[in-house]
């Protein structure tokens, strides 16, 4: 297939695209490389794909040196014309939307960068698959759109009409308007809610990422809501073979969806939570990083942050059911995965 990816200079859209070009698919990366984090770290995924330095310069299409299937061009989700131009010319079968404004501490700080880019540039994507036949869109939605919800285990079943963020705001508005144009113009749609992930590559400002670097550097680290947190963590690996099965697999309409919205009985539309399903007290996170570094942590305890939840926990019964997957790597492993990623790329 050829797969449209947007986000490939970031850290699942990286992934992904390794994944995707590994099995055979053509594949097109689109990213805009924003500063929210370090852009090096953005521009040497691309590199480790073969993707040379033109990747700078805006809407120049960069072939691949070590994949040749793949090439990458820089664009703005919100460049609607550049955007409907590209996918005009590519005639992709299958999209998997994983570009946004990522965080949610962030955007009490920014909260305009989510509206730009998680509606504006969500929208961008709907009408460029609607008026270009694309087989299916797969997109990146969150857990965090769950809110404060204390039944667990979270499932796509559950009512998540009460946001606490921004983010997860603009997440649940992807969710709704991909179900109104599965509705309207027959658009085979899938949202999926990942579930904390982290790895090798992984994103700078995440809890693994900042506790590795300030353990290392004898600084303390902040724990929020006095170490009383648990997430369910979900490795990198876990969470791309989940979005490939998704990606390959087309939603179909449900003749009663009444008792579950993440199915439609109107629409080929389809969410589905993709975690380890296996939650971690935040100490034992923290006391697997100290395991593996051979380090203590010097820990500031610290009240739980605005917009933030204490405790997360993955239903996948859908995607076991439907897919026959569920994620499997443990804690331990993948702690120690992206530790030996993050001596060699910032170490040695």
């Amino acid at each position: 297939m050829k797969v449209l990816v947007t986000g490939t200079g970031g850290f699942i859209g990286y992934h992904l695209a390794v994944k995707l070009l590994e099995r055979g698919d053509t594949v097109v990366g689109i990213d805009n490389i924003n500063d929210y984090y370090d852009t090096r770290l953005k521009y040497d995924r691309l590199q480790d794909t073969g993707i040379d330095h033109r990747a700078r310069q805006w809407h120049e299409e960069v072939a691949s040196t070590k994949y040749s299937g793949y090439r990458f061009i820089r664009m703005n989700l919100e460049d609607r014309d550049a955007l409907m131009d590209l996918f005009r010319r590519e005639k992709f079968h299958r999209v998997c939307h994983l570009a946004a404004q990522a965080g949610v501490r962030y955007s009490l700080e920014n909260p305009y960068a989510y509206i730009e880019s998680n509606i504006n540039g969500f929208i961008n994507i709907l009408e460029a698959c609607r008026h270009n036949k694309v087989e299916h869109l797969a997109y990146a939605s969150s857990s965090s759109v769950y809110g404060n919800n204390t039944k667990m285990p979270l499932s796509t079943a559950d009512n998540v009409d009460h946001p606490i963020s921004l983010y997860a705001a603009t997440k649940k508005s992807n969710e709704l308007m991909a179900h109104t144009y599965s509705h309207l113009f027959g658009l085979p749609t899938t949202g999926l809610r990942f579930f904390t992930v982290y790895g090798p590559w992984g994103r700078p400002d995440m809890a693994l990422f900042l506790f590795t670097k300030a353990i290392l550097e004898d600084k303390p680290i902040d724990v929020f809501n006095y170490g009383r947190m648990i997430r369910d963590f979900t490795y990198v690996d876990d969470i791309v073979e989940g979005v490939v099965r998704v990606i390959d697999a087309l939603p179909e309409k449900f003749s009663d969806a009444s008792l579950d919205p993440s199915v439609s009985n109107t629409a080929p539309y389809k969410v589905y939570n993709i975690g380890n399903s296996s939650p971690v007290q935040l100490m034992d996170y923290i006391g697997a990083i100290e395991k593996h570094l051979g380090k203590e942590a010097r820990k500031n305890f610290m009240p739980l942050q605005p917009g933030d939840v204490p405790h997360t926990e993955s239903d996948t019964n859908d995607l076991q059911n439907n897919l026959n997957y569920k994620p499997s790597t443990p804690v331990d492993e993948g702690v120690k995965q992206f530790l030996k990623w993050y001596k060699g790329y910032y170490i040695n």
